[in-house]
């Protein structure tokens, strides 16, 4: 069989059957992400044969093929509220499929990967979880599998196909593409605060945004994202490829906003029609929502922010109707910034002084690949204890590193080179900032500003 890894072909929709995750669930319930301690299949034209290190798993009926799947899960704390299985298929001729199978768990949890062969394959004997049509090649899709995946313990599951035309799906030698089974934990949250957490410049083709996620997991809130949610250019096929192994997992609690490399793609129609009415008003761009005592909105640095502009305009509405105490605004390009490679966007200066007018406490930004934490300021960058906004760049989603050039006045705390995700605490009249790194390293940043 043949192995994968041309990234980018045509992708289609991932397709989800059985039942439907709820969004409110996802807001509030930790997710995490389990892949297999085991997965192979077999094939009745060489009954003897063992496929359990191959990076492909079948699903057919001439020849006949069956795959197995097999996830230890743990840490879970109380019911399941959701556990989805996801699958990708092969990047290679003949993976697509007019029928992807059907999925049903198996009793016996004991087979070996290296030890199953046709001969001495698992019983299919177990309830149906869920079936898919027609599957494209190099492409995810899910079943819903909570009636079977009910806590921790070892689950077993097995496709099978009466299709002679059948699929190819990429198994756990594949890295990135393998087999998926996220599981969200059905626990009430502990009473507090809302927590909102996030980053800027997250999906490509390296495991950076592998690792942010796998800290988004276990976070629960709101989560935010500070534009060029996917490299290079804001694809479909991309945002299928990179961003929805990862990130995308958490897609029901996201609240995005677009950066410069979404609109790569004309008019952004990969972030809008990925995103759909999660990032607001088709091809707008900009929205806002309430969490807590905290109003909260999302612009749009990729089109006109002048003063005047349709943007500004609803920003300052927005904001004169808003009755929160609090107030916070994220985008992609950083009016304050000491990053290397991208200067400060002086055109966001509109949105920053109509937010300053109306007492914000908060920006969140992108666009350098770094993270940086400015001290309160006006809108000229002149320090400002009494009613400035404290701003933070949050470049640090996934994407390669960038240095840092001269560093600006009011610059408080500079990291580049560990990728993590910033998590706010929003209490009733102020707010904990917390930067969360990557596994395997140590920066960290924290503190507390009060609300104006």
């Amino acid at each position: 069989m043949k192995r994968r890894r041309a990234p980018l072909a045509v992708l289609t929709t991932v397709v989800v059957t059985a039942a439907t995750l709820t969004a409110s669930t996802a807001a509030h319930a930790a997710t995490t992400t389990f892949t297999p301690t085991a997965d192979t299949y077999v094939d009745n034209s060489a009954t003897g044969t063992n496929y359990g290190t191959s990076g492909q798993l079948g699903a057919d009926n001439s020849p006949v093929k069956r795959t197995f799947l097999k996830f230890a899960v743990s840490g879970i704390s109380g019911s399941v509220a959701n556990a989805k299985l996801r699958v990708h298929t092969d990047d290679v001729a003949g993976a697509e499929s007019p029928s992807g199978g059907t999925f049903r768990s198996t009793s016996n949890v004991s087979w070996t990967e290296t030890g199953v062969t046709w001969n001495n394959q698992p019983a299919v004997d177990g309830a149906t979880l869920g079936s898919l049509g027609a599957v494209a090649r190099n492409a995810w899709y899910e079943i819903d599998v909570t009636s079977y995946v009910t806590g921790n313990g070892t689950f077993s599951i097995a496709i099978t196909s009466t299709s002679s035309d059948g699929a190819d799906y990429d198994s756990r030698e594949s890295g990135a593409t393998a087999p998926q089974l996220v599981v969200t934990d059905g626990t009430t949250p502990p009473p507090g605060d809302p927590v909102w957490v996030g980053a800027g410049d997250i999906a490509d083709s390296g495991s950076g945004d592998t690792a942010t996620a796998a800290l988004l997991d276990n976070i629960q809130g709101t989560v935010f994202t500070a534009g060029d949610n996917v490299y290079n250019s804001g694809t479909a096929s991309e945002f299928t490829s990179y961003y929805e192994p990862t990130w995308g997992r958490h897609k029901a609690r996201t609240k995005p906003s677009p950066g410069n490399h979404d609109y790569v793609t004309s008019g952004a129609t990969g972030y809008y029609n990925y995103f759909g009415a999660l990032a607001g008003p088709s091809g707008r761009g900009y929205y806002s929502y309430d969490l807590g005592n905290w109003h909260i909105v999302s612009l749009n640095s990729n089109v006109s922010m002048s003063a005047g502009s349709a943007q500004e305009q609803w920003l300052r509405q927005d904001l004169a109707a808003s009755t929160k105490p609090c107030t916070a605004a994220y985008w992609h390009h950083p009016l304050f910034t000491s990053g290397a490679n991208h200067a400060p966007e002086t055109a966001t200066r509109p949105l920053f002084q109509a937010l300053y007018d109306a007492n914000a406490d908060l920006v969140v930004t992108g666009h350098n690949h770094q993270y940086e934490r400015f001290a309160p300021q006006n809108p000229t960058g002149g320090l400002d204890n009494a009613r400035g906004i404290r701003e933070f760049v949050v470049g640090m989603g996934g994407a390669g590193a960038y240095s840092f050039g001269t560093i600006k006045p009011n610059s408080e705390a500079r990291n580049t080179g560990t990728r993590g995700v910033l998590k706010f605490t929003l209490h009733s009249n102020s707010f904990d900032w917390q930067f969360v790194p990557e596994a395997g390293k140590t920066y960290t940043d924290s503190g507390t500003t009060n609300c104006h």
